[in-house]
């Protein structure tokens, strides 16, 4: 199963185009796979099996987050992470540093998942192109 989802992660990388590896603050890139926002709205108006993983702090996810996101704040990423599902395509996002989002997916890569990508820009680029939240 998990060659089948590395397949999966691979053949999406290459024949979507706002698929990409994530770059750290500096440029240079990392091995996370990070999606647009463009991609994620098409995904959940075509009602795709997409998990959402919200890691900003409870109350700022208490005050608006993407459509069906689950919360599993930062700090807490260490002690929950069992909570975020090991297979279907699950998507990182948060109002932090990239190096910290990129620390969360190494972190998430460490402990064996394969499933994981980031959404590129963050909680602040979906905002910043009006898409809807959930409250």
């Amino acid at each position: 199963m998990i060659w089948k989802l590395t397949w999966c992660a691979l053949a999406l990388a290459l024949a979507v185009p706002c698929a990409r590896p994530a770059l750290a603050a500096h440029g240079a890139p990392v091995t996370a796979l990070s999606v647009q926002a463009e991609y994620v709205k098409r995904l959940l108006g075509a009602g795709e099996p997409v998990i959402l993983i919200d890691l900003r702090p409870g109350e700022s996810f208490g005050q608006g987050r993407l459509p069906g996101a689950r919360s599993v704040p930062l700090a807490q990423l260490r002690r929950r992470y069992g909570e975020i599902p090991r297979t279907g395509l699950v998507i990182l996002y948060c109002a932090c540093p990239a190096e910290e989002m990129m620390a969360a997916y190494r972190f998430l890569n460490d402990e064996g998942y394969r499933n994981v990508s980031v959404l590129e820009e963050g909680f602040a680029g979906w905002v910043k192109r009006g898409y809807g939240l959930e409250r």
